[in-house]
């Protein structure tokens, strides 16, 4: 794991413009709870919350799944509007001892490739310090773990290949998304931060090859493979209830830092926006 980045100087509360992104919609509901009386509109046909307070504004974006849907939004969004901050949110895959709903902040992000080196991207900023700060230095998040993450194209769902990047890499997290954002992140000079919960750990098999559901096809596909092997079942209801405690550790995680950042009681709303 890498070292917590310095702490910048006491910082006043400076307005600021901040955008999460997530994948899928129980990460959207995630982290929209963590960051109460926003919200929803459309941006360029694309579901947005906002949410404002202390003079600062948070937007969450759903990218959808995968490297490729992150790229597109996160390079039409970031162009939209001056940002101090994008943040990957979400669930992640643990490379390191864990356990389901542990925080893990990643400060660079590489792309998985084949037989290559690892070309990590780390964008830095005063607003990236100012929440690296908050999530080091606050007791209630003492056990986030700071580090690498590394995105695949592909759900990782063998225990053994994830093992295999774990030697291979020594990060703390995967997914499939925080490297993309951090590539546009880069490409608009904002400054880039990974905030996730851990979902499913390194030694543990997922129930199914959750790729064939990506696929146009997919669904088809998935449904035969649950059909043939029913104990999957089981296996998902297991990762259901994982996720679950995943989605309130992200939500508690950064309800907390947001508070702290725009000085919103834990008690209190935000503002909607006008």
């Amino acid at each position: 794991m890498t070292a917590v980045p310095s702490s910048p100087p006491v910082a006043s509360l400076i307005p600021s413009r901040i955008v999460i992104f997530v994948a899928t919609v129980w990460e959207f509901a995630a982290v929209r709870a963590a960051i109460p009386g926003g919200r929803m509109d459309r941006l360029q046909g694309r579901t947005r919350y906002c949410a404002s307070a202390g003079g600062g504004e948070c937007w969450v974006i759903q990218t959808g799944v995968g490297p490729q849907k992150a790229h597109a939004v996160a390079r039409d969004v970031l162009s939209q509007q001056t940002f101090s901050l994008a943040i990957s949110s979400g669930f992640a895959c643990a490379l390191a001892p864990a356990a389901i709903g542990d925080i893990l902040i990643g400060t660079r992000a590489a792309t998985i490739r084949a037989g290559g080196t690892l070309d990590y991207i780390e964008v830095e900023g005063d607003e990236r310090q100012r929440w690296c700060t908050m999530l080091s230095e606050n007791e209630a998040l003492a056990g986030a773990a700071f580090g690498s993450f590394i995105s695949a194209d592909r759900i990782v769902y063998r225990a053994a290949e994830k093992v295999a990047l774990a030697e291979r890499t020594h990060a703390t997290g995967l997914d499939m998304e925080s490297a993309a954002l951090a590539t546009e992140a880069k490409a608009a000079r904002v400054p880039f931060l990974i905030v996730r919960s851990v979902s499913d750990l390194l030694m543990e098999e997922l129930p199914l090859d959750f790729n064939l559901f990506l696929r146009p096809t997919g669904w088809v596909k998935g449904v035969g493979a649950l059909l043939a092997h029913p104990s999957s079942l089981l296996g998902l209801n297991r990762l259901r209830r994982q996720s679950a405690v995943a989605a309130a550790a992200l939500t508690k995680s950064l309800r907390i830092v947001v508070n702290a950042r725009f000085g919103v009681r834990p008690d209190s709303h935000m503002t909607m926006t006008p």
